[in-house]
């Protein structure tokens, strides 16, 4: 999207004022960038602003692709996402920089997570869920590595059909 997180929540509130949902997810990730006095308070403002509204936030420090990650190993080191970027372009024998975040691989990821033998969505699930609970008390900007992700992804699994 390219805008502050918490523009992104605001944006959802909207929604939320002029249509019914049952739940509504935000999700994001931290990515540190060079302007850290920037987006360390939009981040932490952001998580804090959706919760308080009654959303849930999927959210990942530093980044998304943590989740990605965890299908394969476990890390509790903090991580810049360029650690992410260079150990997936590894697993899947590619520049994932640059193919990863491109629609057409985008909308295969699913698949090629639950088709490949070395991935687990199962551990990703216990991986993320450990993180949470060493993380969890910390501020939001100062639980790299975490990701809520999993919460969506097991609310996700629940009421697949």
């Amino acid at each position: 999207m390219g805008e502050s997180k918490l523009k992104l929540v605001e944006t959802a509130q909207n929604y939320l004022k002029t249509n019914d949902f049952d739940e509504i997810w935000c999700v994001f990730d931290m990515d540190i960038k060079a302007d850290e006095k920037r987006c360390i308070p939009d981040f932490d403002s952001a998580v804090k602003k959706a919760k308080e509204l009654g959303m849930k936030v999927a959210y990942s420090n530093d980044a998304f692709e943590l989740w990605f990650y965890l299908h394969y190993f476990y890390t509790d080191t903090e991580n810049h996402r360029t650690f992410y970027y260079e150990k997936l372009s590894q697993i899947w024998g590619l520049n994932y920089e640059k193919e990863g975040k491109k629609r057409k691989f985008c909308s295969e990821l699913y698949q090629k997570l639950q088709n490949d033998p070395k991935a687990s969505q199962t551990q990703a699930l216990t991986r993320a869920r450990k993180l949470y609970i060493e993380r969890k008390d910390l501020e939001y900007h100062k639980q790299n590595p975490m990701t809520t992700v999993f919460e969506l992804v097991e609310l996700l699994n629940e009421n697949m059909r």
